[in-house]
């Protein structure tokens, strides 16, 4: 029996993460078709395919085209998931408002009773609109990109859970913000529809203040699910979920080293690169690529500040990419904005080694400042910005494995 043919449709699909989705969700084909809108209605009166998802911008411009419509879909007015029956009919449906149900759902997030401020108005709201008045919240107020001004959004300071389905601070433009959450002294949760970067500067606000988060990657794989189900007629197990959710924010996060100077993490992750076919990024010596001279030359001629900030311009460019592995200088930690390039799309481990085993060589401040020095001011920051800590072994094969260990165990808690 031949497999059945699905795929996306949309413009543009370039960055489309769906293949590797439905590929841990179901055994069947699953093809990227981006075309122009005037071809959206001759490939679907075509009817070569068994199931389709729709992507923008044409969830709504299939919806003429289509025989029946389910009542979520209906109600949101878009469509996001065609199924070509037995019969050879089309019928619609929005799985993003079950993908958006099961993002609350995973990380506990009760709407009922609360005041939802969602920022911007396009499809995605109108999902994050239904959903939340399907649950009962007991005011939701929307704020288009026209409205999102500091006089607008004190206004809603009593806001209980905030929803951003706008695009400010997708990737490439990563590090905006559509808001400060300093203007929500209340909330109880914030959550982001956008999955590329893993951890959105408003999702970084919202760690930075102890507000419970959630990210769009558990909202794409769910709808993926749910789509699954209707491609195959069949439900998926939650474990296949679990697990689809888990390896596709493994492949695509970086694996980000910090430590003290020496201690082992250009080594390490040249290791680890290599045993998982990641491209390996040493950010010193990148550094030196741009500067055209090497450290102790910069840190001699133009001082520390210039090399701190070359140093964020070169982390700034490697943080935002997907599946590196990026060593770190020893002191990169320091500045708060490094802090946060770290976080938004990598797993961070930080790598530990006793400070009498740290060499001097080729590094600057280790040579004028003593390691316990180094260590006292860096300490904390190591361990704000890290998801765990591991020793590091005199055999690097041994660390080798601790670290692959730690990583095939890792699951990200904000996925």
């Amino acid at each position: 029996m031949s497999k059945l043919r699905c795929g996306l449709i949309g413009n543009p699909l370039g960055h489309s993460w769906s293949p590797e989705i439905h590929a841990i969700l179901g055994d069947y084909d699953y093809t990227l078709w981006p075309m122009e809108e005037d071809a959206v209605a001759p490939f679907l009166y075509a009817r070569d395919f068994d199931a389709i998802n729709v992507t923008i911008p044409y969830k709504k411009t299939v919806m003429p085209h289509l025989d029946r419509i389910a009542d979520e879909a209906r109600r949101i007015g878009s469509v996001n998931t065609i199924v070509k029956e037995a019969d050879g009919s089309l019928s619609g449906y929005n799985t993003d408002y079950f993908g958006f149900s099961a993002m609350l759902d995973r990380r506990g997030f009760a709407l009922a009773g609360k005041k939802v401020v969602i920022l911007g108005s396009g499809g995605a709201s109108v999902t994050a609109q239904t959903v939340a008045a399907d649950r009962g919240a007991r005011e939701v107020a929307v704020i288009t990109h026209r409205e999102n001004t500091p006089e607008t959004l004190a206004k809603h300071g009593d806001a209980e859970i905030l929803v951003n389905t706008t695009p400010v601070g997708m990737f490439p433009k990563n590090g905006e913000s559509p808001a400060s959450l300093a203007f929500f002294p209340h909330l109880e949760a914030v959550v982001d529809m956008i999955y590329n970067p893993a951890r959105t500067a408003l999702i970084l606000d919202a760690e930075e203040r102890g507000i419970p988060s959630v990210s769009g990657l558990p909202m794409l794989v769910a709808q993926a699910k749910m789509a699954a189900e209707l491609f195959m007629h069949a439900p998926i197990p939650d474990t296949v979920f679990g697990a689809a959710l888990t390896a596709v924010s493994k492949a695509k996060r970086n694996l980000a080293l910090v430590g003290m100077p020496g201690c082992g993490k250009s080594t390490v992750g040249r290791l680890f690169a290599e045993k998982t076919g990641r491209t390996f990024i040493d950010l010193d010596e990148e550094i030196v690529k741009e500067a055209g001279r090497p450290i102790p030359a910069i840190f001699a001629e133009d001082g520390e500040a210039v090399f701190r900030d070359l140093e964020s311009a070169v982390l700034a460019r490697f943080s935002k990419q997907s599946s590196l592995v990026i060593a770190t200088g020893g002191g990169a930690v320091i500045r708060a904005e490094n802090r946060h390039l770290l976080r938004e799309n990598s797993v961070v481990l930080h790598l530990t080694r006793p400070l009498d085993a740290l060499p001097k060589d080729g590094r600057p401040l280790s040579q004028t400042h003593s390691a316990e020095s180094l260590w006292e001011a860096r300490r904390d920051f190591y361990r704000a910005v890290s998801d765990a800590e591991l020793p590091v072994d005199p055999d690097p094969a041994l660390t080798l494995a601790r670290v692959t260990s730690w990583w095939d165990g890792f699951s990200d808690a904000n996925a």
